[in-house]
């Protein structure tokens, strides 16, 4: 049995060396260990953008090779240091979200064989009023022209943001694609943010009819690229900037700056957990004023309404 301390909270946990992802394309295997020191490690850089939110958990106990399945209940057998809000279900029953606030936090969920964090959109202090929009952009196809096609929306996205008001950030999924997230001001509930993240896409589309689409039934799209933005309801989430992914390599969801978009040698799980501690060495997190650059949708709302 290891056991990890963080100040007043200690993390204990055994099989250390459990491989859960295995030795690929040259790197070497990551085992539970690896895991749980990677989220000790992130959690500097990831709990300013994922701490303090209702999460929903990936565990792969047996590794990325064995079936994963998705938490959103927290447990009785969670220590009482973890933080838990309550969220009511559309059927009026409550789910017990976790909530990390700190690495102990993160580590103590990896120990469970969390690989993946996903978060809500809003903070568990008021969860009905989000502070973050997203566009989630996937390719159709799985050539190389298709990740071409949302470096391209993502950069269209960016730039109608930048003509309303809005700032811009921009991460990889550690998938297929790209999010692009506008911070906004929390004070609209749910249903209007989606609203105008919907007028949004649309316009978008509208301006690039050969290009995107806002249809959600695939035989529909007729090649072209789906401006997602259904995550943006209440209960939905987001996968966490720099969550691991469970796939192949260990890939990260890493937030970028627009310049490394712009590049055309960027590949969709360019970052992984070999590689992101060197490059957070050589630059700092693109998203660390991310919190700074929220914007109200009140005035934003009126020069979207004048375009459309």
């Amino acid at each position: 049995m290891t056991k990890l301390q963080f100040g007043p909270y200690s993390v204990s946990f055994d099989k250390d060396d459990k491989v859960l992802y295995p030795a690929h394309d040259g790197q070497p295997a990551v085992t539970k260990a690896d895991v749980i020191t990677y989220y000790k490690g992130i959690a500097g850089v990831m709990l300013p953008h994922a701490g303090g939110r209702p999460l929903t958990l990936r565990r792969f106990p047996d590794g990325i090779e064995a079936s994963g399945f998705y938490m959103q209940e927290t447990q009785d057998y969670f220590p009482d240091w973890i933080e838990r809000v309550d969220a009511k279900r559309h059927d009026g029953s409550t789910i017990h979200h976790a909530v990390a606030n700190r690495a102990a936090d993160l580590a103590y969920l990896a120990s469970l064989g969390t690989l993946e964090f996903h978060t809500w959109l809003s903070h568990a202090e008021d969860i009905r009023t989000p502070d973050w929009i997203v566009f989630d952009l996937d390719p159709s196809g799985k050539d190389e022209h298709a990740f071409t096609m949302v470096r391209a929306a993502a950069l269209d996205i960016r730039g109608l943001l930048d003509e309303l008001g809005l700032a811009s950030f921009v991460k990889l999924t550690g998938s297929k694609g790209l999010h692009v997230l506008a911070p906004i001001t929390p004070e609209e509930d749910f249903d209007d943010v989606r609203a105008f993240a919907r007028d949004a896409a649309e316009l978008l589309a509208a301006r690039k009819p050969d290009d995107y689409t806002t249809e959600q039934r695939k035989e529909k799209r007729k090649g072209r690229l789906y401006l997602d933005m259904m995550r943006n309801a209440y209960a939905q989430h987001a996968v966490a900037p720099y969550s691991l992914r469970p796939l192949p390599g260990a890939p990260v969801a890493a937030p970028l700056d627009w310049n490394e978009v712009e590049d055309s040698s960027l590949t969709p799980r360019a970052v992984t957990i070999h590689t992101i501690f060197r490059r957070l060495g050589q630059k700092d997190d693109p998203w660390k004023d991310l919190a700074r650059h929220r914007r109200s949708l009140r005035k934003v709302r009126e020069k979207l309404e004048a375009q459309l």
